[in-house]
């Protein structure tokens, strides 16, 4: 798709990644975000998809959203717009990885904790200093208490601070930090290890996971395992699992 101005995208494997191309620093203006949304809508229906990552070219991850785009006259469109990214990659059925380095700030790190997985490199900075310019972060203040608890969460809105990567995935909001040099190996290593697996039980595990949050013990074992029972054992890349266990061989995955 060349008209794309912001974002770069690739499928290889079943992997699609969407690089943020707007230098220097990758702020997104409400035409990026556009453009990171329609991309976003076409891998949602896209059933051989295995995992998303979401990359970025240039210094910085992503310092954040366009200050001029929270002006009276475009705040409305501004604030629709970038939702709409967040329910988007909530949306997303299989595992969604921000691999992150340098700047992650503001939007940019909102948009990168929407995703399940923050893999980090050494010099990656993360923080939410909107404050210091009168604002709060909208989605922030609903994921950050569920990542790294309330008090965590309002000592990072309140503050402004910045934060280190190692500081980050001390408090839980990175997952993985790589190494000073093998930044690109840990994120190939995490993305090797799932697209190995069908597409069609890498949704199953992600709903499983997020389809019970919230609910009582009783229900949420009942609902997993009728999603077990009724869903799973019926697939044929489950008994195609299993076959390949008993024959000691690679499983060959139909994706259904």
């Amino acid at each position: 798709m060349s008209h794309l101005k912001f974002i770069n995208h690739e499928i290889v494997e079943g992997v699609a990644t969407l690089t943020f191309n707007r230098p220097k620093h990758n702020v997104l203006n409400i035409e990026m975000m556009n453009e990171l949304n329609g991309q976003l809508e076409i891998l949602a229906s896209d059933g051989s998809l295995k995992c998303l990552v979401l990359a970025a070219d240039g210094p910085s991850w992503c310092a954040g959203v366009e200050v001029g785009d929270h002006k009276p006259e475009m705040v409305e469109e501004m604030i629709a717009t970038f939702n709409r990214i967040f329910e988007l990659v909530h949306r997303m059925a299989v595992p969604t990885i921000a691999a992150v380095h340098g700047a992650c700030l503001g939007g940019g790190m909102e948009v990168a904790m929407a995703c399940d997985i923050i893999v980090a490199s050494p010099g990656a900075v993360f923080g939410q200093p909107e404050i210091k310019l009168g604002f709060f972060p909208p989605y922030a203040a609903i994921r950050l208490p569920q990542l790294v608890g309330p008090a965590r969460a309002v000592e990072i809105c309140t503050t402004g601070r910045r934060y280190k990567a190692a500081e980050a995935h001390q408090m839980g909001l990175v997952g993985h930090l790589s190494g000073e040099s093998d930044f690109s190996e840990t994120v190939d290593g995490m993305v090797g290890e799932i697209k190995r697996c069908s597409p069609l039980i890498l949704r199953l595990n992600k709903r499983a996971v997020n389809a019970h949050l919230g609910l009582d013990f009783r229900r949420a074992l009942s609902g997993v395992s009728d999603l077990f029972l009724n869903t799973l054992m019926k697939t044929e890349d489950t008994l195609e699992g299993i076959r390949s266990f008993e024959e000691k061989r690679r499983p060959v995955w139909k994706n259904r």
